[in-house]
């Protein structure tokens, strides 16, 4: 697979995506932090539950030249948000289900997508775009730090095995 950063569309996720394709990408993107131990919702959930986190935000899918989504982000604007004193202002964007296809990892990609959710966040008017991923996956947590995002707070969702850390970025 050849496919580089520039040769992807960024584009909203529509009516006639395979939501079944989009749960499979999430299952195989999130499967390395599965095998951590990270019981990330995205390394089993179902059809319905990835159609209900896209019904609550705006899905944004990377296509190749030939549509085919190879990566995807959620988008939720403030007040489409919550679980944690952060998420639950009134200026904070946030985004989620962030996932690129694992042998096109490390092209750019996710950074494309990323770029497109912090322009749907200035857009709507957010002063900040945060995230949350669980505090042992050290790996994302700097990567995010290289993209200008910081920690803000930790949360404990319900059923999950690790803590979460809530970072933000200013916009």
């Amino acid at each position: 697979m050849p496919t580089t950063a520039d040769a992807i569309a960024i584009r909203p996720i529509g009516p006639d995506d395979d939501i079944e394709a989009v749960t499979a990408l999430l299952h195989r993107s999130y499967a390395v932090l599965g095998d951590m131990g990270l019981n990330y919702t995205a390394v089993d959930q179902s059809v319905e539950t990835t159609r209900q986190r896209l019904m609550h935000g705006m899905g944004l899918a990377a296509v190749d030249g030939d549509d085919r989504i190879v990566g995807t982000i959620t988008f939720y604007p403030a007040g489409h948000t919550g679980g944690s004193p952060w998420l639950e202002r009134p200026e904070v964007a946030h985004f989620g289900q962030l996932a690129v296809e694992p042998a096109l990892q490390r092209r750019g990609i996710g950074s494309r997508l990323i770029d497109a959710a912090e322009d749907k966040a200035r857009a709507v008017g957010a002063r900040e775009l945060a995230l949350d991923t669980a505090e042992p996956a050290k790996h994302l947590i700097e990567l995010y730090e290289r993209r200008g995002y910081r920690f803000i707070e930790y949360a404990q969702w319900r059923g999950k095995r690790y803590r979460s850390v809530i970072m933000s970025k200013s916009l």
